[in-house]
């Protein structure tokens, strides 16, 4: 345990011995001389090696020491700067850097956003990584810290009676928690002139399918208000949508030797596609409910239907944050604001 001690004119002081070799030890100490004026701070650090004939550790003066150096405040400080900028990025080997500190003002973040401002976002990518700039871990943490915000965005979303539209921009940022067996959303929407989905996905295997969202509130009931012969049925509106969904299944099936829509889709594969359909809350289902969109979904074999909050719980999975109020705690410890982040 650390222990601060005195001197007989009231210079509070700590020591610590470094090593303690057969005859010599090396020994830091600080101390800090008392001012008048609380706002005046003036700590200065010694470090010394000593013969260690008649040495005693806890002594703050030593005559004839072997070898002593004894820093002021300012260079103490100074020490310290240098030590947190320096000593991770020198000891990882690291040939070049920025340390990121006090110094680190407006003007080397526009320098940096400058950098990664080309309108050609391919080209900085294939740079970025041809020459290992960013190193794996940091581009991990940096997607895993966007997500977090992410998941934090959709939270608050869903207190909010949003329109569709926002739905389709978050989903199309965020296209991650639909499953990794999505590559990416197609910049074409359009099935024909009479039948556009919300999203056109290509699958990890180069198929096409389909997603399809409906916006959380609006009066969008997933069951039916009665049940049926004891059982939880679909209410109008999901089953309008289901009926949608799988139109859309049909259509794309039809155009799937269609030289035109292929020439659309990119030539992106058009067999047997499938389809996620995004609709309503779970948040407050029972058991039963639960058992019965279980039996639900079993009955459809090319159409999967999700909850906003069956999406929040596969994202939270996806990020390894399960317990409640774990993303405001991970958002608190980073001091991250959810308005600043441009993504």
């Amino acid at each position: 345990m650390a222990t601060i001690k005195k001197t007989k004119n009231g210079i509070a002081y700590l020591i610590e011995v470094l090593k303690d070799k057969k005859s010599i030890v090396t020994r830091v100490a600080f101390w800090k001389i008392p001012h008048t004026h609380p706002q005046i701070e003036d700590i200065c650090l010694k470090v010394g090696r000593y013969k260690k004939i008649g040495f005693a550790a806890e002594t703050l003066d030593k005559e004839n020491p072997k070898s002593e150096l004894t820093l002021d405040n300012e260079e103490f400080l100074k020490l310290i700067d240098f030590l947190s900028e320096n000593y991770e990025p020198f000891k990882n080997g690291i040939k070049k850097y920025i340390p990121i500190n006090e110094k680190f003002d407006n003007t080397s973040i526009e320098h940096l956003k400058a950098i990664f401002d080309n309108p050609n976002k391919r080209e900085v990518l294939d740079f970025v990584a041809k020459h290992n700039i960013l190193p794996s871990d940091l581009i991990a943490s940096l997607q895993s810290q966007q997500r977090v915000v992410a998941v934090s965005e959709f939270e608050g979303m869903l207190r909010e009676n949003l329109v569709e539209q926002r739905w389709q921009e978050w989903f199309t940022r965020n296209s991650w928690v639909l499953g990794s067996e999505f590559v990416k959303i197609l910049d074409e929407r359009e099935i024909d002139s009479e039948h556009i989905t919300d999203y056109l996905m290509q699958a990890y295997d180069g198929f096409l399918d389909i997603i399809e969202i409906k916006r959380p509130e609006g009066n969008l009931q997933f069951w039916a208000n009665a049940q049926d012969h004891g059982n939880f049925v679909p209410s109008n509106d999901l089953t309008k949508a289901i009926t949608q969904a799988t139109k859309y299944i049909y259509e794309v099936e039809r155009e799937a030797n269609s030289i035109k829509f292929l020439e659309r889709v990119g030539n992106v594969k058009t067999i047997k596609p499938r389809c996620i359909l995004i609709f309503g809350r779970s948040t407050n289902w029972n058991e039963e409910q639960r058992q019965a969109y279980r039996i639900l979904n079993s009955s459809y074999h090319n159409l999967t239907i999700m909850t906003y909050d069956h999406v929040l719980s596969r994202a939270k999975r996806i990020l390894g944050i399960d317990g409640p109020g774990e993303i405001e705690e991970f958002l608190e410890e980073q001091d991250i604001d959810t308005n600043d982040v441009p993504f």
